[in-house]
Order: C-alpha cells, then structure tokens, then sequence
C-alpha cells in the first residue's frame, strides 16, 4: 500500500513547485510583449541601415576596400565567432539549441584546420566552452535585463578589435531570430570583414546609371560609420535573442505548470485510492475483531 504521508508531501512539495512555475510564465509573458515591441521596432531601422552599408560597399572598387582596415579579407586561418546566449536557464530548448550549433560550426572549423575563438555572451555559452576548453578571447555576462547600445558597442569593440590585432582573420556571429511566440530560429552570419549582401547583377546595375561620392573622404565617412553599424547589428541580435530567450522562457513555465497540475491530479487519485483503501481495511479489522468476540 502506498505511504499517504509520502504521496501527501509530494503533493503539497509539487504545488509550490506550481505557483514558482505560474508566478515565472506570467512575468515572463508580460516581458515578452515590451521585448517583442523593441524588436519590431529595431528591424526597420537595422535593415536600413543595412542597405545603406550594402549599397556604399558594393560601389567600392577592390582597391578601395583593402584600404578600410574593417572590409579588408585576409587568408583565414582562425575564425572567432560571437554566441549570443543567455545568462538564466529555464528556458526550454533556447541554450541548447544554439550551444548545440555553435559546436557544430567549432568542429567544422577544426576540421578544415581552422583555429576557432570565441566572444560568448551570456553565462550559459560562457560556462559550457569553458569546460569544453575552447579558447574565449572574451566574456560578458551578467547582463542587464534590458539589452543595452552600451553593451552592444562593449561587444562590436572587442570584436573590432580582435579582428583588427590579427586575433582573428574573420568573425562570425551567432544568436536567435524571433519568429513567432511558440518559435525562434539560430543562425549565423558574417560579422567581419564587412561584406556587401547585395547580388553582383544588382551592383553593376548601380556602378553604371550612379556613381557614389564621399565627401570629405571615403576613409573619413566609412570610418566613422562601419563602427556604429557594427554596433547597431549586434545591438539588433541582442533585442532578438533577449525576446526569443522570454519567449521560450514563457512556454516553458507553461508546459511545467501544466504538467504539474497533471501529476497533482494523478497524485490526488492515487492518495483517495489509498486512503480508501486504509479505511476499508481498518473497518474490516473492526468487525472481524468484534466477530471474534462474539
């Protein structure tokens, strides 16, 4: 017969197991919808931004590029990739599914002879390839609950800075899209060396009804623009993964206080069953006592 005491502790240890579960989906689900307005609203603005980048790189002629220490391509032989994680589990799938491509993508690279180094965002990809022993040239975590232009140019700087010191010879970046509420997706795109995403036909339509001109100098208006453009994508990939983080966060709590709830029930069927079960036998051991009397 089962322990009524036992079954009733886990009982009562499973709902408060609930209300933490209930108390996290509703905080997360009111996060999710400010954090969904921020990324509909930033995806105009990157994608502008990078169609103005695309367009005045495009124009460049070869020589040109070589000159701008950010577009210049070099013989590869170590790529760093940034992993935009998070710094709580909780979450579902959301950190596995990217950790789980990041190590596809470093063992591709190390079959192809390729050294890989990485600049991790989040606790979650910090902790995991530092086990993995996996040179990180750096780490951020802690981060603010609200992505921030500050950590994002903290971010684009190291990144800039690894590629520029010869670190690295190209970097890539890697994080989540957010599709839907119940569905977000990883990639991973080319950070640097700066790249026109532009077809060639589309580029030589350009080069021959326009010519672009940069005034006072192509040194002076590149320069300072590819850094805040560097700096507006990664800003861009932290509003999207800190929205698909939340969401997946939100269906997580969901399906866990649903399944609770569940076990709660079955739980509460199996207590009755046996307590019932404990009666029946203790009247039966009163009438066969008082049978035996007689």
């Amino acid at each position: 017969m089962p322990n009524l005491k036992h079954i009733k502790v886990r009982i009562k240890s499973i709902k408060s197991t609930q209300k933490i579960t209930q108390a996290m989906k509703l905080v997360a689900a009111s996060k999710v919808r400010r954090a969904q307005v921020r990324v509909l609203n930033s995806r105009p603005f990157t994608q502008q931004i990078m169609n103005f980048i695309g367009k005045a790189v495009s124009s460049l002629l070869a020589i040109d590029k070589n000159e701008i220490p950010l577009m210049r391509e070099r013989e590869i032989k170590s790529v760093g990739i940034i992993v935009v994680s998070s710094d709580r589990g909780l979450c579902g799938s959301y950190n596995t599914n990217l950790i789980k491509k990041a190590v596809r993508r470093v063992l591709e690279l190390e079959k192809s002879g390729i050294t890989p180094k990485l600049i991790t965002v989040g606790n979650k990809a910090n902790n995991f390839f530092k086990r993995a022993k996996i040179e990180i040239i750096e780490s951020f975590t802690q981060l603010p609950a609200i992505p921030s232009i500050e950590l994002a140019n903290l971010i684009a700087s190291s990144a800039e800075n690894a590629f520029l010191n010869g670190s690295v010879d190209k970097i890539e970046i890697m994080g989540t899209d957010f599709i839907s509420m119940l569905r977000n997706e990883v990639y991973i795109k080319q950070f640097l060396p700066i790249i026109s995403n532009t077809s060639e036909s589309q580029s030589e339509d350009r080069k021959e009804t326009s010519e672009v001109l940069f005034e006072p100098s192509l040194d002076t208006v590149l320069g300072a623009l590819l850094p805040l453009y560097l700096s507006n994508i990664i800003y861009h990939a932290l509003l999207e993964a800190s929205c698909s983080e939340l969401a997946s966060r939100m269906n997580a709590m969901s399906n866990a206080t649903k399944n609770a709830k569940e076990l709660i029930e079955k739980l509460t069927i199996v207590y009755n069953k046996a307590r019932q079960a404990a009666i029946t036998q203790e009247l039966s051991e009163i009438v066969g006592g008082v049978e035996a009397l007689k």
